[in-house]
């Protein structure tokens, strides 16, 4: 099979010969060769790290990995992966292509691919998983060279990637008017510059592995699988690395194209939900150069669409989602650097308030001729910024401006604002990837096997040995398979809790029998576990907080309440609410709590078998 891929990739017709080594006009650099990109030692390191995950000869090796690798260094030359966010430096999209690489074949030994195939189908099919993660990752971001970029070579004339390597001087700056989202959808541009037709033929042979394959190189990561799942993984720990955060943590992180979910989502709450410029209290302003969100009562609903969506993994605060929200780039940092601003707002009218707000570029939520009209009256931004109650995480230091290597600035031209850049942050070669790979857990997302908090007790008798009663002899009979509780649409209540559960369960945005599920199917029924269940429904129905407050208990207490009064859980002889599940693993056990349903039909329409790796224990 591999020896396809023993024959060269015949040179590019009529390349002309390198520029001779003269001085170059200002403003001008030099396209370099592959092998002079690739010659630094963090490079050499990389490409080693890559190696080692492949299993392969050095001459296979060359030829199925080193070969594209090559081809992406002389495409991508000394471009930035960004202008003003990760890796926004000379050569930034070459360490970012290496990186994403690396830690996406670091991801894929955790998995046997295809998921579900016999353990002889894997083995045949290993080799080509492993190969289209890796390509899937260098292409990530190769249409923003494409779309993003401005690039003029030194005759005059405009370079675009399909036309081949860079072979004259050259100089380039970021379009003006490019679209944020138009580089996913460039890639399809530009990969058979990097994979030739042998390696697409091999590739397209394993149905199961060729469509989400074509899906990634769409920009349709949603459609794309566990292999756009491993991109997505490994490009927000590149990005966490570069910025100075968690590549760990990033890797982590939800299993969606997460800043697409993200800035759809407040698209849609824009749209929908807030209310922008009003003559008094207001969700927002949009002014001629930013718009300005109230922080809280913005992130509180966002969390909710999400959710409400099907994103799972969402974090469950505010200061986790600012750091989501500046780990893609999409909040402006205020002078001291943090995601939070402090701002007066005064309307036409006189009226005056000061706030704790988000900035944003306008640019990111609207398109030319969609923006609303800007707000009539003023934004005065605070000089002492606020240390405000969701407590604002700090704006990595990669995302300020920075100074390019050696002083040396990237051109501009034809009165455009120059581009600043500067090089990785200095480190010992060693830490490259060794440190920030080894924390990566091969056996799953960290916290999954994590025990769940346990459920408050003060309200329950104090009596911890009764066993666990015989179901058939103790508990009640439980009503006809076709009664249900009274499920209506209505405001927050046992009864609205109980619609949202079954219907998140229907329409699979509750996944259940998983290692973070909420729900499992345990002795015949469905178990509830406390308090995540209530806590996930609060995080969707944020104004729980406010009916909760006159009763003084936490808002996933006083919807756990409210279920509890609707007396369609199981009780222990002793009136003990809480049972608890022994979860048992391959590596390690730990316990849940939670609720135990009389009858199973009030959320399954078809019961599922029992989770083998949950027993109810006899002990409280």
């Amino acid at each position: 099979m591999l020896s396809l891929f023993q024959r060269k990739r015949p040179p590019v017709a009529g390349a002309p010969p390198p520029a001779p080594a003269t001085v170059l006009p200002k403003g001008l650099m030099r396209p370099e060769s592959a092998a002079s990109l690739l010659a630094t030692p963090r490079r050499q390191k990389l490409l080693e790290h890559i190696w080692q995950r492949t299993s392969l000869s050095r001459r296979q090796f060359a030829t199925l990995y080193r070969a594209p690798l090559e081809r992406y260094a002389e495409l991508v030359q000394a471009f930035p992966a960004s202008e003003a966010h990760h890796h926004a430096y000379l050569g930034g999209m070459l360490d970012h292509g290496l990186e994403i690489v690396a830690y996406s074949l670091k991801l894929r030994q955790s998995h046997l691919l295809p998921i579900g195939a016999s353990p002889e189908d894997q083995a045949a099919q290993s080799e080509a998983w492993t190969a289209a993660v890796a390509y899937a990752a260098l292409l990530h971001d190769i249409g923003k060279i494409a779309v993003d970029l401005h690039v003029e070579l030194a005759d005059g004339s405009i370079w675009h990637p399909w036309h081949g390597p860079l072979r004259q001087p050259y100089r380039f700056r970021y379009r003006d008017d490019r679209e944020y989202r138009l580089h996913s959808a460039a890639t399809g541009l530009l990969y058979h510059q990097l994979l030739d037709r042998e390696a697409l033929d091999w590739l397209s042979g394993y149905p199961s592995l060729w469509a989400p394959l074509l899906y990634v190189l769409a920009g349709q990561y949603e459609h794309a699988g566990v292999l756009g799942e491993l991109v997505v993984q490994a490009d927000r720990a590149s990005v966490a690395q570069e910025l100075g955060g968690d590549p760990a943590r990033a890797m982590a992180a939800p299993k969606h194209a997460l800043q697409r979910k993200l800035l759809d989502g407040l698209r849609y709450l824009l749209k929908e939900q807030l209310k922008l410029n009003q003559p008094e209290a207001s969700d927002g302003w949009l002014t001629d150069d930013a718009l300005w969100l109230v922080s809280k009562t913005v992130s509180d609903k966002l969390r909710a669409h999400l959710l409400s969506q099907g994103v799972d993994g969402i974090p469950a605060n505010n200061t986790a989602v600012f750091n989501v929200l500046q780990d893609h780039g999409m909040l402006q940092p205020a002078p001291d650097g943090k995601a939070i601003w402090r701002a007066t707002i005064t309307s036409s009218t006189g009226w005056s308030h000061s706030f704790t707000l988000l900035r944003l570029a306008p640019a990111l939520i609207w398109e030319s001729g969609e923006r609303p009209t800007p707000f009539a009256g003023t934004v005065a931004i605070d000089a002492a910024v606020a240390e405000n109650d969701a407590e604002a995480p700090k704006m990595p230091p990669a995302a300020m401006a920075k100074a390019a290597p050696n002083g040396q600035k990237l051109p501009s031209w034809e009165g455009s604002s120059t581009v600043t850049a500067s090089p990785p942050k200095a480190q010992p070669v060693s830490d490259v990837m060794e440190d920030m790979l080894a924390m990566v857990s091969t056996s799953g997302s960290p916290g999954a096997e994590q025990d769940v908090e346990p459920v408050a007790q003060r309200s329950y008798p104090a009596d911890p040995s009764t066993p666990m009663p015989a179901t058939a002899a103790v508990l009640p009979s439980p009503p006809p398979s076709t009664a249900k509780p009274p499920l209506t649409a209505a405001p927050p209540s046992g009864e609205h809790f109980m619609m949202w559960l079954k219907q998140g369960i229907a329409s699979r945005r509750l996944i259940i029998n998983d290692a973070k599920a909420l729900v499992h199917s345990v002795n015949d029924t469905a178990y509830l576990v406390s308090p995540g269940v209530f806590q996930r429904y609060v995080q969707e129905h944020p104004h729980v907080g406010t009916l909760a407050r006159p009763d003084k208990m936490p808002d996933w207490q006083w919807v756990q309440k409210r279920f509890e009064k609707l007396g369609l859980h199981r009780k222990h002889d002793s009136g003990l609410n809480i049972w608890i599940c022994e979860v048992t693993g391959p590596r390690k056990s730990r316990k849940l709590h939670g609720y135990l349903l009389i009858d199973a039909n009030w959320l399954f329409d078809a019961v599922p078998p029992n989770n083998p790796y949950l027993r109810v224990t006899q002990e409280i």
